[in-house]
């Protein structure tokens, strides 16, 4: 594996109106305004250039350590844009364009600020036209494996892991996630003995099903970087020594970088638990886990259940405006399960569904009662839980047939 170092920096574009006509056409003393300003701000300079147009008009550029500064003046309007552009965290730009608009006497100042690099702040796309903002206070692990972005970083949520671009878990409500993945699941199923698990890079469900008395945990995962990076800088999941014995087959569980299409293939039937756990099913046709959320793959991993069996998947989104693809995961889950179960995560943006393919009257009581004295004791949720998170959003249930027991 290769980390990659920080590779940021903090962009401040401005715009300021209400300035002296006569200051913005001045260009000596606009080059020792920027000059001063951004020095005050912790800035090196390494020159400053200015130019005059006729009939009006000056701009001027600082070239600077940590990067550069500009002003471009319309003294007709009294106004003029700035930016400034600072590498690493020496410098403070928006404190430069705050003295700037100070030392001309700036009426009106309107800036936006935005992070750049692999550091800094994160994107990530929540729906249509919606993004939301990570603050990456320090990139600990970046790089590009042969199948994604993979980035884990430090944010308000404690150790964080995004994959192209989008959080997979953080250090706060990674066991929200997990146990609301596997827990439901490892109940509704009548033996917690053999178990797969395809993806879950970061190891947590592994261990969640050995502590539920898994005898053998088959884990597929196609990125081998992705799986060791995770056990080497996050505060959960395996550690490196786990990693390294799973990979070996020593113990309970048995790492296998392959693809999962291809281990199906050659996959020994009686899983009591067959577990899907990739990044959201998207519109995206080059996503090569799509084909991992298809009917034909479900098919396949009930067709290696032993009795009693049950097959589990992240299903994607509740919310209203994002729910299509766990809509589309309800109605396949219908289709080839007599008692297919939902369950909606307290980390809100997620749902997972477990399917079995006999029928259970009271697939809810069958988990609550056996919870009482189940192996593993879950924190984040309880019997109170699995009656409630157990019922589907009435869009999710109103987009199909009638299902057994949902």
């Amino acid at each position: 594996m290769t980390e990659i170092g920080t590779f940021s920096g903090t962009h401040v574009l401005a715009e300021l109106e209400g300035i002296d006509p006569a200051l913005l056409d001045d260009s000596e003393f606009l080059r020792e305004t920027l000059r001063s300003t951004v020095t005050e701000a912790g800035a090196v300079v390494c020159d400053v250039i200015a130019h005059r147009f006729a009939p009006h008009g000056v701009t001027v550029l600082a070239l600077l350590a940590e990067s550069h500064a500009s002003i471009h003046t319309y003294p007709e309007l009294g106004a003029a844009f700035a930016d400034v552009f600072t590498c690493g965290d020496k410098a403070d730009p928006e404190l430069a364009v705050r003295l700037l608009g100070r030392a001309l006497g700036t009426a009106a100042v309107r800036t936006s600020t935005s992070k750049r690099g692999n550091g800094g702040r994160l994107s990530e796309s929540v729906g249509a036209g919606l993004t939301r903002s990570w603050d990456v206070r320090e990139v600990v692990y970046g790089t590009r494996t042969g199948f994604q972005d993979l980035l884990i970083g430090r944010t308000a949520q404690g150790i964080s892991l995004f994959c192209d671009a989008e959080r997979q878990s953080t250090e706060a409500t990674q066991l929200a996630y997990h146990e609301a993945l596997m827990v439901p699941a490892m109940l509704l199923a009548e033996h917690v003995r053999r178990v797969l698990i395809i993806g879950s890079s970061e190891g947590v469900a592994s261990q969640l099903a050995v502590a539920q008395g898994a005898s053998v945990v088959d884990h597929v995962d196609i990125d081998r970087t992705a799986v060791r990076a995770c056990a080497e800088y996050l505060p959960y999941g395996y550690t490196p020594e786990e990693l390294a014995a799973a990979e070996r087959g020593e113990g309970p569980v048995r790492v296998h970088y392959r693809d999962g299409w291809e281990f199906l293939a050659g996959a020994e039937p009686g899983y009591d638990v067959v577990v899907i756990d990739l990044p959201d099913e998207n519109d995206d046709a080059d996503a090569q886990h799509n084909r991992l959320y298809g009917k034909d793959f479900l098919r396949r991993c009930a067709d290696l259940l032993a009795p009693g069996g049950v097959v589990c998947s992240q299903g994607g989104c509740p919310t209203m405006w994002r729910d299509d693809t766990l809509i589309k995961a309800w109605q396949r889950f219908g289709d080839l399960f007599a008692t297919p179960v939902y369950y909606g995560s307290a980390e809100h943006e997620w749902a997972f569904l477990s399917g079995r393919l006999d029928e259970l009257a009271d697939p809810a009581g069958t988990m609550i009662q056996r919870l009482a004295a189940a192996p593993y004791r879950p924190e984040t949720l309880d019997a109170d839980s699995l009656r409630a998170s157990t019922i589907p959003p009435l869009r999710v249930r109103a987009s199909g047939r009638p299902r057994p027991g949902a």
